[in-house]
């Protein structure tokens, strides 16, 4: 890998509620003690994919760190396809299920070192109903929570925990869908299905344990019913999931469709009450600097 020399840093300056001063602050003391040349570009919400193209295209860096959520990180991702370019990740969203599953540390220092650093995978993007996903996408009862916690004042994983008791009593779940695998019907009811490029959720449930990112599949996940022991083992990261709690059905492409409109969200994003969801395989991948640690 060539010696980077101009690196940018996307940062989401209300991402998490957290003041990025710091991040910035600590980004460019790290990039001048290597002699390399730094640029800063804040998201403002309007038109950032074509300011970030028009950054790396006239800049040309040869790295590009991301502060923020899954959000900023699936922007950025949008803006530089085609683009040979390693990212890093310096999580600061409200829950960064990305960094989660990439077991990126909290203290800034490390992060900056791994994000600069030379391990890192190229991992698979998915497209589902024309958005990129990252991680994970699903129906059903973590969606509808996502959609509480985003109505709610309260951020963190505490407000994720009061949203959860009200979901869980929802009258839509479970649900039954017909799931077409590469050709292959399934039809299953369930509380919630996944679509997991990942293993786990950003709160650190891991809910794929075999899942691989940089394989060329991902996962359809069917969990059938509300299982106490089953959540309570998704905590755990060497977790082995009950078949009699979830299903998993290894995919390149596929169809769900639901009996009613049901709570959808990508990359923790809530998007609305689907019916249908079209989940594909992408030819794309993401380079991301990674921590030598990594299991992949």
């Amino acid at each position: 890998m060539k010696t980077q020399k101009n690196i940018l840093l996307v940062i989401n300056p209300i991402a998490g509620g957290t003041d990025k001063r710091p991040i910035i602050k600590a980004f460019k003391e790290q990039v001048a003690a290597q002699n390399k040349e730094s640029h800063v570009y804040e998201t403002t919400g309007k038109n950032d994919k074509e300011a970030i193209q028009e950054l790396v295209s006239s800049k040309q860096p040869d790295r590009i760190l991301i502060s923020g959520g899954d959000g900023t990180i699936r922007e950025v991702a949008d803006a530089i396809k085609g683009v040979s370019v390693t990212i890093g990740l310096l999580p600061s969203g409200s829950a960064n299920g990305l960094a989660t599953n990439f077991d990126i540390p909290e203290d800034l220092d490390r992060q900056l070192a791994i994000a600069l650093g030379e391990e890192y995978i190229d991992m698979d993007l998915l497209d589902i109903n024309g958005y990129t996903c990252l991680h994970i996408a699903d129906l059903g009862v973590n969606a509808q929570l996502v959609e509480n916690y985003e109505k709610s004042e309260i951020r963190g994983k505490l407000g994720y925990l009061i949203q959860a008791f009200p979901t869980l009593l929802n009258k839509d779940f479970p649900f039954k869908v017909s799931i077409d695998c590469d050709g292959k019907i399934y039809q299953e009811e369930g509380i919630l299905i996944g679509i997991a490029n990942a293993n786990k959720f950003g709160t650190g449930a891991t809910i794929n344990p075999t899942g691989k990112m940089d394989d060329g599949i991902f996962e359809v996940l069917v969990f059938k019913n509300f299982s106490v022991k089953g959540i309570l083992e998704t905590f755990y990261d060497d977790a082995h999931l009950d078949p009699d709690f979830v299903k998993v059905i290894p995919c390149k492409a596929v169809k769900i469709t639901a009996e009613k409109p049901i709570a959808f969200q990508i990359d923790g994003e809530f998007m609305g009450k689907k019916e249908t969801i079209h989940a594909k395989m992408t030819s794309d991948k993401l380079r991301i600097a990674i921590p030598k640690s990594f299991n992949h």
